[in-house]
């Protein structure tokens, strides 16, 4: 009997790269979403068909990933085999509005489905929360990617619209409710990326060998004037330490602000977010610089690159009742540019 489950994409409001540092993030949950359909099978072949992808992807439960586009399908098949979900592969359907290659978790939101249809096929009683663990094990141990547990969580928990402040430390977590006021605009700057070109493992390493120099495996936690002084440490790693540790401090910043009213104060938190970003973690590009800078000259009162970087989307906070204009006027200065979704609180 076939099996249908969903999942949202997810925007990171602010705190990139803090969730495999020790560190507190800022998702919301989209609109856009991701839609599968699973019929399990007795044997061990994985079928995979997605709308956008030519053909049918054809696998089995012994293979290891290949790099390509239907490895988070066979991944999440497998480790569902591991959780007892299944017993053998499954024939997999998928349709999806999140754009790849965005920034917006389409990769944890497809894995995440699979194991939720996974979960009901058994009738177990997992929990949202070992999903997400779950989901994030086959993004680390069977594609590659040293991810954190933010999109994971944000997809499995969070529901559309709300904003999840979520310590990935303890996996503990609250809703934050987001300004009635203002919209947060999702626009896509026309750079695609994938997490599995290096350059994410590259940051990956460089936290890892800033964890070894500093002694601690929560660069968050780090007191930034700390690590200033600290001597004998290369600029790079510094740098990379010096992100990590005001990221998270602008996250607990931002929580305090929405959950005050202080829209202005978190429109400079992520103002500072993405300085960071660009200067410290090196994780932006100069046509998404251009587009966050002209999105607050337009009149956001926020905005920066959300996603783990090098492409992908930027997230604004525009109040309401300017958007329209605002919006329009960015994407005729940024023809490559396109919307992609909008969170606006009731």
């Amino acid at each position: 009997m076939p099996i249908t489950a969903t999942s949202p994409g997810r925007v990171n409001l602010i705190g990139e790269h803090t969730d495999y540092n020790g560190g507190w993030v800022l998702p919301a949950a989209l609109s856009v979403s991701l839609t599968a359909t699973i019929m399990p099978r007795e044997d061990r072949r994985i079928s995979v068909s997605a709308r956008g992808y030519s053909g049918t992807a054809e696998r089995t439960l012994d293979d290891a990933a290949e790099g390509d586009w239907s490895d988070p399908a066979v991944g999440s098949i497998i480790e569902a085999v591991k959780l007892g979900l299944l017993t053998g592969g499954a024939d997999i359907a998928v349709q999806s509005s999140i754009p790849a290659g965005s920034g917006l978790s389409s990769s944890a939101a497809l894995i995440v489905t699979l194991l939720k249809a996974a979960r009901e096929a058994a009738g177990s009683g997992l929990t949202d929360t070992e999903i997400a663990v779950a989901a994030r094990r086959v993004e680390n141990d069977y594609i590659g990617v040293p991810c954190g547990i933010m999109d994971q969580m944000a997809v499995a928990i969070a529901k559309p619209g709300e904003a999840m402040a979520l310590d990935t430390s303890s996996l503990e977590y609250r809703v934050v409710a987001l300004p009635k006021t203002h919209d947060m605009v999702v626009i896509h700057s026309g750079k695609t990326r994938k997490l599995t070109d290096g350059r994410y493992a590259a940051r990956k390493e460089e936290c890892d060998a800033a964890k070894a120099a500093f002694g601690t495996n929560d660069l968050c936690l780090l007191d930034p004037d700390n690590i200033e002084s600290f001597g004998g440490i290369d600029d790079t790693i510094r740098r990379r330490a010096r992100h990590c540790a005001t990221e998270h401090r602008r996250v607990l910043a931002s929580i305090e602000a929405l959950e005050s009213g202080d829209v202005c104060q978190f429109g400079a938190l992520m103002a500072a977010s993405h300085a960071s970003m660009r200067d410290d973690f090196e994780m932006s590009l100069p046509a998404i610089d251009a587009l966050v800078e002209d999105a607050v000259e337009l009149g956001a009162t926020g905005a920066r690159l959300t996603g783990g970087g090098f492409g992908g989307c930027i997230v604004a906070c525009v109040e309401r009742k300017r958007r329209d204009a605002w919006q329009e006027t960015l994407l005729a200065k940024h023809p490559k540019a396109r919307f992609v979704d909008a969170i606006t609180p009731k």
